[in-house]
């Protein structure tokens, strides 16, 4: 291997030496901050390395035949790579009340941060796959990490066994593609498929299975049963990597492999993505309205986004990488907003703060706190001035441009209903808190002031002090960012397309 290939895959490598360090940090002695700070450490350097390599990469760097580097990549890495920084440091506030091991969750989350930047490079079916079950698996841990809470070990035991089934689906799918194609590349795929016409159909069928396989890692309707249970079960900050990082890296393959194969020339394909996508936004937004669990109201706000994104991924072209790119960047900071707050209000020793009637008069207890997440909610309702706004614009501009009407007009319905719930949820936040009865139950979460069981948080004030509360306050600030100064970050995305590759010797050689 090259010193230009070593130099290319430095932050997949960094981050995995940084797992290596921390398992035997683990097995030597525990200490959970120390733990903490080399886990954040690790994907600090990875995160900055990231320039380095985009800068080298401006050129693709294929890795053998299984991975290129180029900015595409970079750009989904660095995404993925914040997201677990903010994972990880609202996981160190939200443990440091948690009475049992604490340092696996890091390793896990390390892990699962390695197999998603395998991802966001693949360009085989093989990378492609042990990305994914890197990714999966040590998501099964992190989402029944409490394990004496019924609720995790539920949403862990629901995403394993649903996660198997999808993961079955792939891999069919993936053999189907093969046995008609001989290759596993993505960019060979589609020209083999111009040769053989007559294979068009088991092609259709294999290309439908890794379709299903992956609408259940993007909680797509209608394979979307999982997203809230597993939402509401799993730890805050496992839910917050869950809802970004883990989608970010399957949808960014997606969109490699629509693009390198030449999908959207295919109107089956089309019509079925198209599909998707009405079904998950309609579902979406339709659900979300009876929620009055917050943690559940965002899983079902997640399914109706994603609905979003697919609507720039079938335009195809240029603007529709540009606005998915950014569509994914805006989400991801607002939604790792949304659950930060979730998590510093929460205690893993109780039952976490979920449900809307909790937040009741949180802007009297902690205005801080309730104007990060109003601006979240607000965001993730596409109102101007604000982060998701810029999304939506370029996901409708890809629309326009693609002129797919009926996909842009489930957005507009599907972005009127979201407006409803999102300020519904925000209300709650500046009402007066309910005053205490006698009946109130011992068993409320611990978010009420001292007249309240309903409505205050047990969190002092000083929570900003922390690492949780330091990263809500950097998320603040690229939220804000991105809603009033957006031009630096778009400049990014548009530098993120896919540049043609050089071929490659295939690693399975041609089929005989």
């Amino acid at each position: 291997m090259t010193d230009s290939q070593l130099l290319a895959l430095s932050p997949i490598l960094i981050v995995s030496a940084t797992s290596v360090i921390v398992m035997l940090a683990i097995a030597i002695k525990r200490h959970h901050a120390f733990v903490a700070s080399v886990s954040v450490a690790g994907l600090a350097l990875a995160l900055a390395s990231i320039a380095a390599v985009w800068h080298a990469s401006a050129a693709p760097r294929v890795i053998t035949t299984l991975m290129v580097i180029d900015p595409f990549a970079c750009f989904y890495m660095a995404i993925i790579l914040i997201a677990a920084l903010a994972a990880t440091a609202l996981s160190h506030t939200y443990l440091g009340r948690y009475q049992g091991h604490r340092e696996e969750m890091y390793l896990l989350l390390l892990l699962a941060t390695v197999g998603g930047m395998v991802m966001v490079a693949s360009r085989h079916f093989t990378s492609f796959f042990l990305g994914l079950e890197l990714l999966s698996m040590p998501m099964y841990g992190m989402a029944a990490y409490l394990v004496k809470e019924r609720r995790s070990l539920e949403a862990g035991m629901k995403y394993l066994v649903l996660s198997a089934v999808a993961s079955a689906f792939i891999v069919f799918g993936m053999a189907l593609v093969y046995s008609q194609t001989g290759t596993m590349v993505f960019g060979e795929i589609g020209a083999k498929l111009a040769e053989i016409p007559d294979g068009e159909r088991i092609v259709m069928l294999g290309a439908a299975l890794l379709l299903i396989g992956l609408g259940f890692k993007l909680s797509l309707a209608p394979f979307h049963l999982w997203t809230p249970d597993v939402y509401q079960g799993a730890p805050a900050p496992v839910a917050s990597f869950l809802g970004t990082a883990s989608k970010i890296a399957v949808l960014a393959l997606l969109l490699r492999y629509v693009i390198e194969t030449h999908a959207t020339r295919y109107a089956a394909l089309v019509d079925a993505l198209s599909l998707l996508a009405i079904l998950s936004i309609v579902v979406g937004n339709v659900l979300a309205l009876q929620q009055s669990n917050l943690k559940r109201l965002l899983a079902y706000s997640a399914i109706a986004h994603f609905g979003y994104m697919l609507v720039a991924l079938i335009a195809s072209g240029p603007l529709a990488t540009e606005a998915v790119g950014i569509y994914l960047l805006t989400y991801s900071i607002t939604t790792l907003a949304a659950f930060g707050v979730i998590t510093l209000i929460s205690s893993p020793l109780d039952h976490e703060v979920q449900a809307l009637s909790d937040y009741r008069g949180l802007f009297w207890q902690h205005p801080g706190l309730a104007a990060i997440l109003t601006l979240a909610l607000l965001s993730l309702a596409g109102v101007p001035l604000t982060a998701g706004f810029l999304g939506k614009f370029y996901v409708l501009g890809a629309g326009v441009d693609k002129r797919q009407w009926l996909l842009l007009g489930a957005i507009v319905a599907g972005s009127a209903v979201g407006l409803y719930f999102y300020l519904r949820a925000m209300i709650q936040l500046y009402l007066r808190p309910a005053p205490a009865t006698a009946s109130a139950s011992p068993e409320a979460p611990p978010l009420a002031a001292a007249s309240s069981s309903s409505a205050a948080v047990s969190l002092p004030l000083h929570w900003a002090r922390d690492a949780g509360g330091g990263t809500l306050i950097v998320l603040l600030l690229l939220m804000l960012a991105l809603g009033v100064y957006p031009a630096p970050f778009i400049a990014l995305a548009q530098d993120s397309g896919i540049a043609p590759q050089p071929s490659t010797p295939s690693l399975t050689g041609a089929r005989r």
